[in-house]
């Protein structure tokens, strides 16, 4: 293991999002400004895809896994407003300035910019094609009146047309990339090979 490698990681912080356009026709996606989230708490997605396995021979002669991205939860103090109308299709009214939530509108997607502290330095990570459902209503009196209640979304990420769905930063993360990471939504160059 590298000496600079975290051991350890904890803390969800810097939570950004920037909105996604995928062009099926041309091929091509291409991301907004990311913009911070505040607030957040946890987060809490599982791995999404399954096993295949071929018998032959008695024995598992071929097995595959699928990546079908991620799906969970994002805890956070509050969702602002303006994430409510940016992805979650809320309107506000014109005159009223009233916040309206209707049954047909649709989610928009977005990336997922975060970090979480770690023994050695913070990890940065992209969720590249996320949506988001509806926070549940909740609320409660509590004797502790200075307690306050959060707001849970279910995240969705999944793979973009080119396949990739999570990037993450490493401890040979060049400064300039990793100083950058919530500046704009990185991408792959195409120019470069696998390793």
């Amino acid at each position: 293991m590298d000496s600079n490698e975290n051991k350890v990681h904890y803390d969800l912080t810097n939570v950004y999002v920037a909105p996604l356009t995928v062009d099926l026709e041309a091929g091509t996606v291409s991301f907004g400004a990311p913009k911070r989230l505040p607030g957040a708490i946890s987060m809490d997605l599982a791995a999404q895809g399954e096993q295949t396995k071929l018998r032959a021979d008695a024995v598992d002669y071929y097995v595959t896994n699928n990546n079908n991205g991620y799906s969970g939860d994002l805890n956070v103090a509050m969702v602002p407003d303006w994430f409510r109308q940016e992805y979650l299709g809320d309107t506000i009214s014109t005159t009223d300035k009233v916040l309206v939530e209707n049954a047909q509108a649709e989610p928009k997607p977005f990336a997922m910019l975060y970090e979480f502290l770690g023994d050695k330095s913070r990890r940065r990570h992209c969720l590249y094609n996320v949506t988001a459902s509806r926070p549940n209503i909740k609320g409660e009196n509590k004797d502790n009146q200075k307690e306050a209640d959060t707001e849970s979304m279910t995240m969705t990420a999944l793979p973009l047309p080119n396949g990739n769905v999570k990037a993450s930063t490493t401890a040979e993360t060049p400064k300039t990339v990793y100083d950058n990471w919530t500046k704009s939504v990185w991408e792959k160059d195409s120019s470069e090979t696998e390793s």
